[in-house]
């Protein structure tokens, strides 16, 4: 059976699709490839798909916020599992660009659950956000957490599809799972990250933005450790058994957190991005940005207890090998 992926060209939909495919699942992606950043980076993710699986995969340039577009490329596949990993992404484009958010992320949502229901499929695994658990002073995060008080409108938007994804779980009995995600990081990841930003910066010579004046924390989460998570969650489709799930819902929809469960200082990541580039970085302090947050912290419980779930990269094991790859990919 096939597995949809939604932004497949992504930094997460990108590794999820080679997972899937080194294991022999056949795979149908969906990206709109847009310019929110460089559009060549996302086609070199698609090439390196090709390169290593060819056939196994099919790809559709569309944007899922259309629906008539959607419907037309999926017409006549079967689909068993959706992982909806597409999305507008970042916090602060949230604020100068709302109107994207509203249809990628919500629209768009919406236009996945009613293909789900129309297709019944067996799990419609879907992309949260740490985010939205905003200003929240009490960690670790937990999903049994109250979050009501988004400080974007992205984080806005990802508990919006949270809210419906519940319902389409309650009224039409589709198999849901939510996914927040902390802080993702790695090879092939997104140039608007912290990481990525860094690490140009430094090897080119320039400051970097280093915003609370260093006072932030974050649950950084490698991304062999998230595509374990996305894996173990799309195999294991919630039951419809009327028990209290994760995320509070006795219909079929979980809520997890997928995070390392262990927040490191912005100051550990740059000095270990220095170690790892070999040259000090020019650090700019500066005030807090809006709709930023200090801290972030997954209590992952719930995803370890359920589906075995147990992250095994630290920060020092990671910053290296993305900075090898940044090297590698920028060489040319």
């Amino acid at each position: 059976m096939t597995v949809l992926i939604t932004g497949m060209a992504g930094f997460i939909g990108y590794h999820l699709a080679e997972a899937l495919l080194a294991r022999g699942e056949r795979v149908v992606g969906i990206d709109d490839l847009n310019a929110y950043y460089d559009p060549a980076l996302k086609q070199a993710r698609l090439d390196r798909l090709d390169a290593r699986h060819g056939a196994a995969f099919t790809f559709h340039r569309l944007d899922f916020a259309d629906d008539a577009a959607l419907a037309a490329a999926l017409k006549g596949i079967e689909i068993d599992r959706i992982a909806h990993l597409g999305a507008q992404a970042g916090v602060r484009y949230s604020l100068e660009n709302p109107r994207a958010y509203v249809r990628s992320n919500l629209v768009g949502h919406v236009n996945l659950l009613e293909l789900a229901r129309e297709r019944r499929v067996r799990h419609l695994v879907y992309a949260s956000s740490s985010s939205v658990y905003g200003a929240n002073e009490k960690q670790p995060f937990s999903v049994q957490d109250r979050v009501d008080h988004p400080v974007s409108l992205y984080a806005a938007t990802k508990k919006a599809d949270e809210l419906m994804s519940e319902t389409y779980a309650h009224l039409y009995r589709i198999s849901q799972t939510g996914l927040r995600f902390f802080t993702v990081y790695g090879p092939w990841g997104r140039p608007d990250m912290a990481m990525w930003i860094f690490t140009k910066a430094i090897l080119e010579g320039r400051p970097i933005p280093v915003f609370n004046h260093g006072r932030m924390q974050r649950d950084f989460t490698y991304i062999d450790d998230i595509i374990a998570g996305v894996i173990a969650a799309l195999d294991n489709p919630p039951p419809d058994d009327s028990a209290l799930k994760p995320g509070g819902s006795k219909a079929p929809h979980r809520i997890y957190n997928i995070g390392n469960n262990r927040p490191e200082q912005l100051g550990t990541m740059i000095d270990l991005i220095e170690a790892a580039c070999g040259r000090p970085a020019i650090r700019d302090y500066r005030d807090m940005q809006p709709g930023d947050v200090p801290a972030t912290y997954a209590d992952i419980d719930a995803i370890a207890g359920d589906l075995g779930f147990a992250p095994t990269t630290s920060l020092a094991e990671g910053v290296p090998r993305f900075v090898e790859w940044y090297r590698g990919y920028n060489a040319g």
